[in-house]
């Protein structure tokens, strides 16, 4: 028997990318000081994105091209996101398993994401009609 959602915090693809978002927080600790607002704070940043739009289309169920679009959004994200961890491991702060580990992790949150995109009325919230 499934649990029902009843939250953005239940979803799978909020709860991997929110794990992945945190290990680059750790990762990008030891980055050097003169990356802190280049590549520091955008892989940071973006990683957080991707977590802040899925709780902002879980909100936006009322409306299914606004629920698209957050999710849109976050997907741009977690595709940002992979294009910095390949910055990294071309500059050599992170080692190229690690890169590999973390591009795997937001390949599958943006297979998570398009398969929401492509199915949102599974996800819609249904409204009476009015009368």
């Amino acid at each position: 028997m499934t649990e029902k959602i009843k939250s953005y915090k239940d979803l799978r693809v909020f709860q991997n990318a929110m794990e992945a978002a945190l290990k680059i927080f750790q990762l990008t600790k030891p980055f050097p000081p003169e990356e802190k607002y280049a590549m520091t704070d955008q892989m940071r940043g973006s990683s957080r994105s991707v977590c802040s739009n899925l709780a902002e289309a879980w909100r936006k169920r009322r409306y299914k091209a606004a629920f698209i679009a957050k999710l849109n959004d976050s997907e741009g994200k977690a595709c940002e996101t992979q294009v910095w961890v390949e910055f990294a491991r071309r500059c050599k702060y992170l080692e190229d398993d690690v890169c590999d580990e973390l591009d795997s992790a937001y390949d599958l949150i943006l297979g998570q994401l398009v398969k929401m995109i492509n199915e949102p009325d599974k996800w819609l919230i249904k409204q009476s009609p009015i009368r």
